[in-house]
């Protein structure tokens, strides 16, 4: 992390009766702000990860540091996992972490007018259902490499123990009508806000199909979308150099930039 960007850790967002206090983590630039927000949501297929790791294959210096020295402020929110709680649990803690950012975010120097939803993986699908959910709270959607079509990843791994059916509570066929809730293709509206999608061309945990009909489902209902597919790149960046994952990170920054910008349409 650049040394002049500051942190502050385990602030709690959400405490539900029976459940672990979820927090957030509030990474700062060195600027006044108001600032620019970006609410960063890990992967882990729901099941596991952790808020400190934006993207396991990249450091915290080439993640968080990169973003706050591009002047966003990052609130980096953990949700409850799916061993915790099934969906919409998930849904419900990332809506509570942007209640956090509109109650506390001015206090820290946020502009809570301005927020951008940041996902990697399942991480993703999170981003884009609360985008779907709120599109009047949300500028924005980075959404790396997440699943959107959670009966097309049924046909895929339809065992009870797979991460989505856990996630759900029963596998996707047992369950169609949650899974449709679930899945971010099926979501999709006319009023949603604009998206960036990114996907490796190789990955084989989430088919960067999920990602291509995602952005047919955005594209057709007119909404600005972009799909970046990296050639032989896989899943959470995998096989990618720095030059690449310096460059993906670039474009997120720059659309992020874009989009909370007061100009943009």
């Amino acid at each position: 992390m650049t040394p002049a960007a500051r942190v502050l850790r385990d602030v709690v967002f959400a405490e539900h009766p029976g459940f672990r206090p979820v927090s957030l983590d509030l990474h700062l630039p060195a600027s006044e702000g108001p600032h620019l927000v970006v609410l960063q949501l890990h992967g882990g297929g729901w099941r596991v990860g952790t808020r400190a790791v934006f993207t396991p294959l990249v450091s915290e210096a080439r993640s968080f540091g990169r973003i706050t020295a591009a002047g966003l402020a990052v609130v980096a929110a953990d949700y409850r996992l799916s061993g915790e709680a099934t969906f919409p649990a998930q849904v419900d803690d990332v809506e509570r972490a942007l209640d956090w950012i509109a109650e506390h975010g001015p206090q820290h120097g946020l502009d809570p007018q301005r927020v951008v939803l940041w996902g990697g993986s399942a991480g993703g699908t999170l981003a884009a259902l609360t985008a779907f959910r709120h599109p009047d709270r949300v500028r924005g959607v980075i959404d790396w490499y997440g699943v959107s079509d959670l009966l097309a990843m049924a046909t895929k791994d339809a065992t009870a123990g797979s991460r989505e059916a856990l996630w759900l509570g029963a596998p996707a066929a047992d369950i169609p009508e949650v899974a449709i809730a679930a899945s971010p293709v099926r979501q999709v509206a006319p009023d949603s806000p604009p998206f960036l999608l990114a996907h490796g061309a190789d990955d084989t945990d989430v088919p960067a199909s999920q990602s291509e009909s995602l952005a047919a489902a955005l594209v057709a209902a007119g909404v600005s979308a972009e799909l970046h597919v990296i050639p032989n790149v896989g899943h959470f960046w995998r096989e990618a150099d720095e030059e690449v994952t310096d460059r993906i990170f670039d474009e997120a920054i720059d659309f992020a930039l874009k989009v909370t910008s007061s100009t943009f349409a």
